[in-house]
């Protein structure tokens, strides 16, 4: 009978210090992701990415504000869309399903990203 109340007796300390030792350790996590979450931020508020197309530009603007361009680039892309009937009677406003749209005019999309 004394072997038993020892064993539960051990069983419960042991309960005890595991429970805790499982508080400690998240508390320790919930103050590094708090740590994390700010230097993600600030690093988000530094960094940005700003798209121009078809012949537009305001980078300038950034530009006096203090951002920096770090990197630079461009691709293609379609400025305006034309619309046609597929056959001689087709009505487009009726019918969408005879409407063939390809690309009009085809421009060019500039890529900054900045950094302050």
């Amino acid at each position: 009978m004394k072997n038993f109340i020892k064993l539960t007796q051990l069983f419960i300390v042991l309960i005890f210090l595991n429970s805790c030792k499982a508080t400690i350790n998240k508390e320790e996590l919930k103050k590094d992701s708090k740590t994390q979450n700010s230097e993600q931020l600030n690093i988000e508020k530094n960094k940005m990415e700003v798209r121009f197309s078809c012949g537009k530009e305001g980078i300038s603007k950034f530009l006096n504000d203090g951002w920096i361009i770090v990197e630079e680039y461009s691709e293609e892309k379609i400025c305006t869309w034309k619309s046609f009937p597929a056959t001689k009677g087709c009505d487009m406003e009726k019918d969408k399903g005879c409407k063939i749209t390809t690309p009009d005019k085809i421009g060019e999309e500039k890529v900054y990203l900045l950094e302050k």
